[in-house]
């Protein structure tokens, strides 16, 4: 029965997907906003907080070039570059990054802190520390972030603009 009330929010979960810009409870012209239409749909008691697992990240989790400059000016973040060794040889890399490539990220992050210093070259990241993922353009950056985080990490970004924005602002300076 609460199944079959609640079945109306099938066509609600999509709309959040296609737009996940929107926040909960944001009104779109246009639209009806989804908390509306999962608080008051047919009784159903949800409260919309299966959906919103659904959205982007916060935005704290978005580090700019400038940002990313003062935490390295600072070391105040340990950066890891997800980005396949090839590409850091060919493109280049922000100095001071640990190279750990993305489909390595789940495992490196378990590792001891010995075996990561032998096989990336630095001292592991401690789940207190802060870290900011880079990649290339700050698509898989975000998966590593979300790596960490499932890893109990607390304090991680990603650098949103990647490697490409790194080298574009160098070149400027």
């Amino acid at each position: 029965m609460a199944l079959r009330r609640c079945w109306g929010l099938a066509g609600v979960a999509p709309r959040l997907l296609w737009n996940s810009t929107v926040l909960p409870g944001a009104s779109v012209p246009g639209r009806t906003s989804a908390s509306s239409h999962v608080s008051t749909h047919h009784g159903c008691k949800n409260t919309g907080s299966q959906l919103r697992r659904f959205g982007s990240a916060p935005p704290s989790t978005d580090v700019s070039y400038e940002q990313m400059k003062q935490l390295l000016a600072g070391r105040k973040a340990v950066v890891i570059d997800v980005r396949e060794p090839w590409e850091l040889r060919e493109y280049g890399f922000i100095p001071g990054s640990i190279n750990v490539p993305l489909g390595q990220v789940n495992t490196a992050l378990q590792l001891g802190p010995e075996e990561f210093n032998e096989k990336y070259g630095s001292e592991m990241p401690q789940q207190t520390d802060n870290i900011v993922f880079s990649c290339l353009a700050g698509v898989r950056s975000k998966t590593a972030l979300d790596t960490a985080t499932s890893l109990g990490y607390k304090d991680v970004q990603h650098y949103l603009g990647g490697w490409q924005d790194w080298a574009k602002n160098e070149q400027n300076n």
